[in-house]
């Protein structure tokens, strides 16, 4: 870690190259071939991918912004005073700034991401838009158990802040199982706001993850840019193609990298060989009914909703089941 990203708490002193390094390796050694999805967020990619939410196809970032903002004086009133706000995969935390701005007596904000670099040069900029908050990044893989800095959340109520549809990267066992997890972070009394896609027309899904201006294929492909820059892969990735596909069975948008013709990816010692047409798996998004995913909230419940007014996007706050529920 340099110098200037001292203030930057990561959980892991070597950081999670090494993770990454072997879940690109199992994921392309098993067919259908897939890549972590959180490869995406590097320097570049978190750059791309701020780019994605200003297009003018990618409506999940500005509905859930506009959501937050109509109804921000509700929101705060559910997550209370006194709280200590911890932010998943926060990236540029455009959306926070909102509840930043209106939250009550917070106690300090925890940006978590996986891109250190990205997460320190937000955190300056929060730090510049409101001085008297306590901001402390935390540099981690929030899919896996999340330890956070000691005595930073003393006498505070905990919530989990999951913008951005996020969620819906995650295939349902996996967000029961992460869901479970976040219950116990929170702890008696914390919460959940988590924003999540709704189900609806695939023609107005699939142009959202394959853009006009080509941006979300620059981003799709720039997960193999980083395997040959942070990793040493040997491959080209410009003879593998963006494609997004809509599966009606799963409820879920698929992202591809399809390749042109024979390619080959060396990637730690190992060869992985593709035929022309075979793809590269490297995220899904489901796309839930508010029912459909309160289904997978084992020992939560749904408490708020809060939507736009064509259903496209819900903002949902949820707190562990009482004995009344």
């Amino acid at each position: 870690m340099t110098t200037s990203h001292q203030s930057v708490f990561t959980t892991d002193p070597a950081g999670p190259s090494k993770t990454l390094l072997e879940e690109a390796v199992a994921g392309l050694s098993v067919k259908p071939r897939t890549l972590p999805c959180k490869l995406f967020y590097d320097r570049m990619g978190s750059t791309y991918f701020d780019r994605i939410c200003q297009l003018p196809e990618y409506y999940p970032a500005r509905t859930e912004l506009q959501i937050l903002r109509d109804n921000v004086a509700q929101v705060c009133e559910c997550l209370g005073p006194n709280v200590a706000l911890i932010e998943l995969g926060s990236g540029s935390s455009i959306k926070t700034r909102v509840l930043l701005a209106s939250m009550d007596r917070l106690s300090s904000y925890l940006p978590v991401d996986i891109s250190r670099e990205h997460l320190y040069n937000s955190a300056q900029q929060l730090r510049e838009l409101f001085p008297g908050c306590r901001i402390i990044p935390v540099c981690a893989d929030y899919t896996l158990p999340l330890n956070l800095p000691a005595n930073t959340l003393p006498g505070s109520r905990r919530v989990v802040y999951f913008p951005g549809s996020t969620i819906g990267n995650l295939h349902p066992p996996q967000v029961r199982q992460f869901l479970r997890r976040l219950r116990l972070l929170v702890g008696p009394g914390g919460g959940l706001l988590i924003g999540i896609d709704l189900y609806k027309s695939p023609e107005v899904l699939l142009p959202a993850y394959n853009d006009s201006a080509g941006v979300t294929a620059d981003f799709n492909r720039n997960i193999l840019y980083r395997l040959r820059r942070d990793f040493g892969a040997v491959l080209r990735p410009r003879r593998f193609l963006h494609e997004a596909r809509w599966n009606s069975a799963a409820r879920r948008i698929e992202m591809h990298l399809v390749a042109k013709g024979r390619e080959r990816i060396l990637l730690n010692g190992q060869e992985f060989h593709f035929e022309p047409g075979e793809s590269i798996w490297t995220e899904s998004s489901y796309k839930y009914t508010v029912e459909g995913f309160g289904a997978l909230c084992s020992g939560l419940k749904i408490r708020r909703v809060w939507t736009d007014a064509k259903g496209w996007f819900a903002l949902l706050y949820l707190t562990a089941k009482s004995d009344s529920d």
